[in-house]
């Protein structure tokens, strides 16, 4: 039987799959049903966006701002410089400042998106901060006089992350080392700037997590809490958030909203249920009624989640639009108006251009290699014509009257290519 708890926040989280780890479900289930409560989670600007394997956190905070408390995102402009060696085989490459601010800048409106920050509500509304603004102030020494003392070290060498670093004998530099420390670090920060109580994070930060609840309890004698998610796999065992073709960009510029529609419409039968619950709004009764759908039916779920899920983070008619196009090009055969589109100079194809090249920069194949195997493989349609062998040459004969074909990498992956 399902815990009931006092607080709507944490019943919704159950309900919908949303919990894995908390260091003190009774005192946090108190808290939330008490008072507003301030949670962070925090984001490492390693790269100008984030994927579908990174929202479950900022989801998690959608719900909480709903249910009446107050969100904190946390940019690590300082901890990207370093990296953090969770779940990693090897250092991550190291960043400048300038990258890293950047990455920032490039991110931040995916926020908005999913929390609110300026509703005019102080209480509520969330605020965007960067641990640069109180880490590159300290002095070494004497943060590791004033704060050194409360990290054990055999604390943190019984940590998974660090545990399969060691026994794979593969280096665990002192500068990755240092990161947990940071970021413990960032939640006694928040707790007394913003009497924040609250981190959410995937479980791979349970780790990190547990060294800022620790060190507010041993300098300034307070309990804060710590809350994951579990982190994601499809049934079939595929990390969440990547492809074949590679990760599932939030950013339209790096994935189209129509290729981020197909990627929620292509979901797995036994997975329609789950992301129904995780990436839409949609109540409980209403999926437990599409999750039951079988045989061609179950289509019908993956469409409302793939229009859900696409609104979210790409608004409404960007998700119209993906889902007309989808009709057109699978229903009605003909090319919609949403595929992605790159555009050829016509001289370039009036001297001819390889077809394996135009799936590559299509983006249905990562290189000429992949490429000519999709082709050999009976994989690549050129106006849904299967192409007959790879060494085939592109002219302006091969276009249609619009200066348009459109590429297919097997039965789900689509482009146009454009004449200038």
């Amino acid at each position: 039987m399902p815990v009931k708890y006092k607080s709507d926040f944490l019943n919704i989280m159950q309900e919908r799959g949303f919990i894995h780890q908390c260091t003190n479900f009774e005192g946090l289930d108190d808290l939330l049903s008490k008072e507003t409560v301030t949670a962070y989670c925090g984001f490492d600007p390693t790269g100008d966006s984030l994927h579908v394997g990174h929202m479950i956190p900022y989801l998690m905070m959608r719900w909480f701002q709903k249910c009446g408390h107050r969100p904190i995102v946390l940019a690590g402009g300082v901890t990207a410089m370093i990296g953090d060696p969770t779940g990693k085989d090897e250092a991550r490459k190291l960043l400048t400042e300038e990258t890293v601010q950047n990455n920032i800048s490039a991110i931040k409106d995916f926020f908005k998106k999913i929390i609110t920050f300026d509703s005019g509500n102080p209480e509520t509304d969330a605020i965007l901060v960067n641990n640069a603004d109180w880490l590159k102030k300290f002095n070494y020494i004497e943060f590791l006089r004033d704060y050194g003392q409360y990290f054990s070290i055999n604390r943190m060498l019984s940590m998974e992350s660090v545990k399969q670093r060691l026994e794979r004998e593969q280096s665990l530099s002192f500068l990755e080392f240092n990161y947990m420390i940071l970021q413990g670090y960032d939640f006694l920060e928040l707790y007394r700037k913003e009497n924040c109580k609250l981190q959410m994070s995937g479980s791979d930060q349970w780790g990190n997590m547990i060294q800022g609840v620790e060190l507010a309890r041993r300098i300034d004698q307070v309990e804060i809490f710590g809350l994951t998610a579990p982190l994601l796999t499809t049934s079939a065992g595929k990390k969440m958030g990547k492809t074949e073709s590679g990760a599932v960009w939030l950013d339209a510029d790096k994935l189209s909203p129509y290729e981020y529609w197909q990627y929620w419409r292509n979901t797995e039968d036994d997975d329609v249920g789950k992301f129904l619950r995780l990436f839409t709004e949609l109540p409980i009764l209403e999926i437990e009624k599409l999750e039951a759908l079988k045989g061609a039916e179950i289509n019908e779920a993956k469409k409302i989640l793939a229009n859900e899920a696409t609104t979210m983070i790409h608004g409404e008619q960007a998700a119209r639009d993906a889902a007309e196009t989808a009709r057109k090009t699978f229903e009605e055969g003909t090319q919609g108006d949403a595929l992605p589109i790159i555009e050829v100079p016509r001289e370039a194809i009036a001297a001819g251009v390889p077809v394996f090249a135009l799936f590559r920069d299509a983006g249905l194949a990562t290189s000429n290699g992949e490429a000519r195997r999709l082709i050999k493989g009976g994989g690549a349609k050129l106006n849904d014509e299967k192409v007959e062998a790879e060494d085939v040459i592109i002219t302006l004969e091969d276009f249609a009257a619009n200066d348009t074909i459109k590429l297919s990498a097997g039965k789900k992956r689509h482009a146009l290519v454009k004449v200038l």
